[in-house]
């Protein structure tokens, strides 16, 4: 069964969502992350994925403490991302209540620090962020184009033993357009080991269920819950 994942991101202590993956075009929500987390534990959620955006946008985790809030008041498993690029980040993180480490840039930029985080805390903590752009790899908050295409950088870490990827297609983030089904299609053909996290996109019970048909782990959504068109009581067959 597909795992449903509320994404939850944070900019200067607000929960907000990207448009198109600017960092710096943002929806701020009336929502508090603590009682969110509550929500979604009262719901049968088990795992969230939580974005520090200020961290994403300065190379260091910023909002642990939300991070730290969120993991004392619930049981849920806290998927933490932004910010991730020193062997600092990864403690920190793991310290204030991470159950898993998400990262982009640092698996492009400086993949022997990214390997040596799969080595010390195991590749079922490290989850590789491979998010693209019409198949080309986006890094540093989704500003700077790599020279690598999505296949290419998911080979080389698919080689040394990655559990598993988190992929967006940027252009679907925050749109309603629907998920890059056929993208993920291609990466489970390559990497059928892979536990794939699908995420950009998500509209509604039907793209999590067609996801699920495709064979992926995974999905992480966030703008069409806190637009009220995925409730929460949608997901009840997806929740044990």
């Amino acid at each position: 069964m597909i795992e449903v994942i509320p994404s939850v991101s944070i900019k200067d202590g607000k929960v907000v969502r990207t448009q198109k993956g600017d960092i710096d075009d943002v929806l701020v929500y009336d929502k508090n992350p603590v009682d969110l987390a509550m929500e979604f534990e009262d719901a049968g959620i088990k795992r969230v994925h939580l974005i520090d955006l200020d961290g994403a946008k300065i190379r260091r985790v910023v909002n642990y403490n939300v991070l730290e809030l969120m993991a004392h008041y619930s049981n849920l498993q806290i998927d933490f991302s932004g910010g991730i690029a020193r062997d600092e980040d990864v403690r920190t993180a793991f310290e204030f209540g991470a159950s898993f480490v998400t990262a982009a840039t640092a698996a492009v930029h400086d993949k022997q620090t990214f390997y040596s985080w799969m080595i010390t805390y195991g590749s079922e903590k490290i989850i590789l962020a491979a998010d693209a752009l019409n198949g080309q790899i986006l890094t540093k908050g989704w500003k700077k184009a790599a020279d690598l295409t999505l296949m290419e950088h998911i080979a080389y870490y698919q080689e040394r033993g990655i559990k598993y990827l988190k992929s967006t297609e940027i252009a679907r983030d925050g749109t309603q357009m629907g998920p890059d089904f056929e993208m993920y299609k291609d990466v489970l053909k390559e990497f059928p080991d892979l536990k794939v996290l699908a995420s950009g996109g998500i509209r509604n019970i039907d793209d999590i269920k067609k996801l699920e048909e495709i064979g992926v782990a995974g999905v992480i959504f966030g703008k069409s819950f806190y637009e009220g068109r995925l409730k929460l009581s949608d997901l009840k067959e997806f929740v044990v």
